[in-house]
C-alpha cells in the first residue's frame, strides 16, 4: 500500500515516521513548530532494537560511526563505594540526541519538513489518508482524541555535557537523589541529576541551577565532583519530569499517535528514545504491507500498545525507588541482590 501522511512534529518519531514513509514511496508533509533541528542535546540510550530499527530506516551505520558502545554499568553510594554492578547483557549505544536528529533527516527532500508550522486546527492540515501525531508530551491531539494529560512524577531532572571524557557509566544514589553520569561522545561527559521536587526552590536560572546542584551534591564522589568542577558555562536543562497515562489506544479513526505523545515516560530507563523508534518502524512496516489503512493501524496498536505501557509502568517505579529518602539501606540492599542474581542468571 502507498499513500499520503501528514505527520505532526519533526522529533525522533515523527522524522522517523517520515523517512520510513518516504522510503516506501508515501508522499509526507511534515509540520513542526520549531524552527529547525536542534544543536544541542545530551546521550540517548539505544538499545538493540533501536539500533535494529534504524538498520530499517536505513540510518544504522552512520549513527554507530558517531556513538559510544556500553555494556554496564555501576551503581553507587554518595561516598563512591558499589551497590550494585550492573550487566546490561547485551550492548547499548550512547547517541547524542543532535547526531540521532540530524541522521533522520537527512535525504528528506527540501520542503517535506515545514518548519515554524504550529498546528492549531486539525480542521486545516492537508488532506491525507493518515495523520501521525509525534508532537511530545505535551501533544494537543491526545488530549483532544483521549482528554489524557502528562502525570507529574514528583522529580525535577537537571542535565547537560561537560568536557572530558567519561570512565563508564555510573548512576548515585542518594536521599532523594541521583546523579548519573555517562560518555557523551570521546571527549565530552553526560550527566543527570534528578531531585524530589519538594527538595527544590520552584524555578533556578543556569547560574544558580549550577549553585544548587554543587549544594546538592558537592561533597559526593571524586567523579560526581569533577562534572560539578567543569560545568562553567555550559548550558544547563532543568524540567519537570512527567510521564502519560496510558491512553485507551494509540488510534483513533485515521489518526494515530506516536513515540512521548503516546507513551512519555520517566528518563530512568533510557528507554524513550527506542519506544518512539519502534513505534515508527511498526508504524511504517504496518503501512506498506496492510491492504488498506484501518487494518495497519489496527496492527500498529495491537503490536505497541501494551509493551509501551509495561515500560511506562516500569519507569515511574525506577524513577521512584531511586529517589527515595528513607530505608535507603533497605532498598541498596535488595538492588544489590537483584544484580546478584541477574548475573547468576
Amino acid at each position: 500500500m502507498q499513500g499520503s501522511a501528514v505527520v505532526l512534529g519533526a522529533g525522533i518519531a515523527g522524522l522517523a515516521t517520515a523517512r520510513g514513509l518516504l522510503r516506501a514511496g508515501w508522499t509526507v508533509h511534515v509540520l513542526e513548530r520549531s524552527p529547525g533541528l536542534p544543536d544541542t542535546g545530551t546521550a540517548l540510550g539505544m538499545w538493540p532494537e533501536a539500533m535494529h530499527a534504524l538498520d530499517r530506516l536505513g540510518v544504522g551505520e552512520g549513527v554507530r560511526s558517531s556513538s559510544v558502545e556500553q555494556r554496564g554499568g555501576r551503581l553507587l553510594r554518595p561516598d563512591g563505594t558499589e551497590i550494585a554492578r550492573l550487566d546490561l547483557g547485551r550492548p547499548v549505544r550512547l547517541v547524542p540526541r543532535p547526531v540521532l536528529l540530524t541522521a533522520l533527516a537527512a535525504m528528506i527532500p527540501p520542503g517535506v519538513i515545514a518548519w515554524n508550522t504550529p498546528v492549531t486546527d486539525h480542521g486545516e492540515l492537508p488532506a491525507a489518508d493518515i495523520v501521525v501525531a509525534a508532537e511530545g508530551i505535551h501533544s494537543p491531539t491526545r488530549a483532544a482524541l483521549f482528554g489524557t494529560a502528562p502525570r507529574a512524577l514528583g522529580t525535577v531532572a537537571f542535565r547537560g555535557t561537560v568536557p572530558g571524557p567519561a570512565d563508564g557509566v555510573t548512576e548515585t544514589w542518594g536521599p532523594g537523589r541521583l546523579f548519573g553520569i555517562t560518555p557523551h561522545d570521546a571527549g565530552n561527559t553526560n550527566w543527570f541529576a534528578s531531585i524530589r521536587a519538594d527538595l527544590l526552590p520552584p524555578e533556578t536560572s543556569p547560574r544558580s541551577a549550577a549553585q544548587l546542584l554543587r549544594k546538592l551534591y558537592g561533597d559526593w564522589h571524586r567523579e560526581v565532583r569533577r562534572v560539578l568542577d567543569a560545568l562553567g558555562d555550559t548550558p544547563i536543562d532543568r524540567r519537570t519530569l512527567l510521564d502519560v497515562a496510558p491512553p485507551p489506544s494509540y488510534v483513533s479513526g485515521r489518526t494515530a499517535i506516536l513515540g512521548d505523545a503516546a507513551h512519555g515516560m520517566a528518563p530512568n530507563l533510557g528507554r524513550g528514545a527506542c519506544e518512539a523508534l519502534l513505534d515508527a518502524t511498526v508504524l511504517v512496516e504496518a503501512l506498506t504491507a496492510a491492504p488498506d489503512v484501518a487494518g495497519a493501524l489496527r496492527r500498529y496498536d495491537d503490536v505497541r500498545r501494551r509493551p509501551a505501557t509495561r515500560t511506562v509502568r516500569l519507569a515511574r517505579l525506577a524513577n521512584t525507588v531511586s529517589t527515595v529518602q528513607h530505608l535507603l539501606p533497605v532498598r541498596n540492599t535488595i538492588m544489590a541482590a537483584a544484580s546478584h542474581l541477574s548475573r547468576l542468571g
